[in-house]
């Protein structure tokens, strides 16, 4: 049985065993949360114990590789930048909606006590940018400003030390990422072992939640994942249009060529097993060279998932209106920001430590607690599908309009 589904069956059982509780076991039930609201916190701290030197870690190597990668050749290049575009675009398409569908369509009532704990209003600090607010930015200590979860500061550091890496020696680069890469496994074992008790954890946080507030917490539940579809098929949709305007491909032409890789990504929510439906599509129905799609859709696969934006700052948006935080322009900029550049984070992860990886340094860089993210985890697998199906008809359509625009091939 995989992991999440022993989170989501976890998960149901928390639900049911609170509800158990707060209907017969009185007393008792009230000794039973006790137990539990600790022991879900503790997890939930070991679970962000490792989560800004991992982001550090990750983003100086993505960094590092992609620029690389970069410099081998001018559709790489184009590639990436294409890529970096996209994934800003997409995150801001997230901000405007998310903000819209949540004041159209606002989360349910009794959901902040349900999940978020609490339904005290906050407001985010008003930010203005000026000089100060830049200067700000630029981490005089960055390990203070990592033990301080200051994730906007690391992440800025992380950026500028990954292209300095590029620029060293060759034989120091090489020992200095190797060093990096060991430490990001290490964290990633770490992760795991967390993610091993995470039925535990997450049932008990399952208790406590349905404990207080009952059926609130189901209603909560399933309202976020409609709004994370929503948003994940409003970004799939817009890709729809550039495919065919910058890749001058005929409408019905590239609906045929996504639907195979599309139904694959569907049943696996995986990109990886959907690369050989997208290479026949290349080659069969859009009419990609060879030499631009053997560069350009190894790379979307691995740096470019034009739906991990644009959920991730959704999560947050929504973890954001659970708590009744008001989010300014300066918070939503700064989000779109920080989703586009983690977003390079969840390279090779699995899906489990990917949720935490991208989505917490949003909901740190916005003044958003994290402490609903587990809940919502636990029911990831459904917008994981939809997630999955935006990023393979990305992968296709960025890899036309490279070819489109590549005079004389690679």
């Amino acid at each position: 049985m995989s992991l999440t589904v022993r989170i989501l069956i976890a998960l149901v059982a928390g639900l049911v065993a609170g509800l158990a509780l707060s209907a017969w076991a009185g007393d008792g039930g009230a000794q039973v949360v006790a137990i539990a609201r600790p022991v879900g916190k503790a997890w939930l701290n070991g679970l962000q114990m490792p989560l800004i030197p991992l982001i550090f870690g990750l983003l100086v190597t993505g960094i590092a590789s992609a620029t690389v990668s970069a410099a081998t050749g001018g559709v790489a290049a184009r590639a990436i930048v294409s890529f970096a575009i996209a994934l800003l675009g997409a995150a801001a398409v997230a901000a405007i909606l998310g903000e819209a569908l949540l004041a159209w369509w606002p989360v349910p009532d009794g959901a902040v006590t349900a999940i978020a704990g609490h339904g005290d209003v906050a407001e985010v600090e008003g930010v203005r940018p000026s000089a100060d607010w830049l200067v700000g930015f630029i981490p005089v200590n960055p390990l203070r400003s990592a033990a301080d979860g200051q994730v906007v500061a690391v992440v800025l550091f992380a950026l500028f030390f990954g292209f300095a890496v590029t620029r060293i020696a060759p034989d120091a680069r090489a020992r200095l990422l190797g060093f990096l890469d060991a430490m990001v496994e290490a964290l990633r074992v770490l992760v795991g072992w967390v993610l091993r008790v995470a039925p535990i954890g997450v049932f008990a946080l399952g208790l406590v939640a349905s404990n207080q507030s009952g059926l609130a917490t189901a209603g909560a539940l399933l309202h976020y994942i409609l709004f994370i579809v929503v948003i994940c098929l409003a970004v799939t949709a817009l890709v729809y249009p550039l495919a065919i305007l910058l890749g001058r491909v005929a409408p019905m032409r590239f609906i045929r060529a996504v639907l195979p890789p599309q139904a694959i990504a569907f049943s696996t929510q995986s990109s990886i097993a959907s690369l050989p439906a997208m290479i026949a599509a290349s080659d069969r129905d859009l009419d990609v060279r060879p030499e631009v799609r053997s560069i350009v859709l190894p790379l979307a696969i691995s740096l470019f998932r034009i739906t991990s934006p644009p959920a991730n700052l959704g999560v947050a948006l929504y973890v954001a209106a659970l708590h009744g935080v008001a989010l300014g322009p300066a918070q939503l900029i700064i989000g779109v920001c920080v989703a586009a550049i983690v977003s390079l984070a969840a390279v090779g992860l699995p899906s489990q430590i990917t949720f935490f990886t991208t989505t917490g340094p949003i909901c740190l860089a916005m003044g958003v607690p994290v402490e609903a993210l587990p809940l919502l985890l636990a029911v990831e697998t459904v917008p994981d599908i939809f997630r999955t199906v935006g990023n393979v008809t990305a992968d296709l359509a960025v890899t036309r309009i490279i070819d489109e625009r590549t005079p004389g091939g690679a």
